[in-house]
């Protein structure tokens, strides 16, 4: 063969090797496979508010998995984690915050997670924002805390503008049904210009947790939308906890119990417990008294077909006409120790 064949024959086999390693050096890793984002942007957000952003994780493995650490590069930012043990299918999250009290301008850094079960892995998350000096909301977020279902709930924060004269909030969007939310201006004077943003929570609103992004919408040309964070708890009459039970990786025929916590406002009794399903791999004693907190032992003996499990309990409360829910999920492993 010519040896200028053999030289371009060479070439596209290097050419063919680096075009796969660059392929197989782009494929995310098992621990990457958790995470529901690759990067976090703040976007711009205004000096004083409480950017704060979540990212999820969810065991996609049978085996247990294990945070060791949680830590960021730069002074700028925070992160922990909601738990540092997830189960098989657990999910949790990742909670990374800008200081945006002592930082000013673009802001750049990396969240990096340090797993240590059941192999070793580092993951790495690219932060950004961009951390305006003219708009300051005091405080940095709206916080309801617990509200009670069915009622009604207001809050109210300062926003402070400094530079021009005739700025004006056009403004402020909700993507929920839950959150509403209105400017009224206080005050206007030479650079300075002051709003109440008033944020409502609907009576009905969902029970559970309410995290809502705000976006304030200004007459700025370059950067028109400020984010604002909005956080509450919707509490019923009665709570389950936890909601959703991981029952992790079992073995078929093996037995666990949980504990399920249940909580009044007032003394309840609980009538009847059921799920959905007639298996008949799961028992649980019913309470005989009406009390403010019920503990609820939870049995569950795996069968011996392996597969995911999935079920739901309805509680029946005595003169609460909504029934409480609750899940658990979990997987049985196979004949070589893996879910099918």
């Amino acid at each position: 063969m010519p040896t200028a064949c053999l030289s371009r024959l060479s070439a596209l086999v290097i050419l063919g090797v680096c075009y796969a390693s660059l392929a197989f050096a782009q494929e995310p890793t098992w621990a990457e496979k958790m995470f529901d984002q690759k990067n976090i942007d703040f976007g711009v957000v205004a000096r004083g508010s409480d950017a704060v952003a979540r990212v999820k994780i969810t065991n996609l493995y049978k085996q247990p998995i294990h945070i060791a650490d949680v830590k960021t590069t730069c002074g700028c930012s925070a992160g922990k984690p909601s738990k540092t043990s997830l189960e098989s299918l657990e999910e949790g999250y990742i909670e990374v915050t800008m200081d945006t009290r002592k930082f000013t301008r673009r802001k750049d850094s990396n969240v990096i997670i340090t797993i240590d079960a059941p192999l070793y892995a580092e993951v790495r998350i690219p932060i950004t924002a961009y951390i305006r000096t003219d708009v300051v909301f005091d405080p940095g977020s709206v916080t309801f805390g617990a509200v009670e279902l069915g009622k009604e709930s207001t809050r109210k924060i300062k926003l402070q503008y400094a530079g021009r004269d005739d700025w004006q909030v056009k403004e402020v969007r909700s993507r929920s049904e839950s959150v509403t939310a209105k400017a009224v201006e206080l005050t206007r004077g030479p650079g300075r210009v002051d709003y109440d943003i008033v944020v409502t929570l609907a009576a009905n609103a969902p029970v559970g947790p309410i995290r809502e992004q705000l976006i304030v919408i200004t007459d700025d040309q370059n950067s028109p939308q400020v984010p604002l964070l909005v956080e509450a708890t919707v509490e019923a009459d009665v709570m389950v906890t936890p909601s959703v039970i991981s029952l992790g990786v079992m073995k078929p025929g093996e037995a666990k119990q949980f504990n399920v916590v249940v909580k009044g406002k007032q003394p309840f009794q609980i009538d009847k417990i059921e799920c959905d399903s007639e298996t008949g791999i799961f028992k649980v004693r019913l309470p005989q008294n009406a009390a403010l907190v019920h503990v609820l032992p939870l049995t569950i003996t795996a069968p011996e077909k392996p597969g995911n499990i999935v079920e739901e309990f309805t509680l029946t409360v005595n003169g609460r006409s909504q029934p409480i829910t609750f899940k658990a999920m979990g997987k049985i492993a196979g004949p070589e120790g893996t879910g099918s």
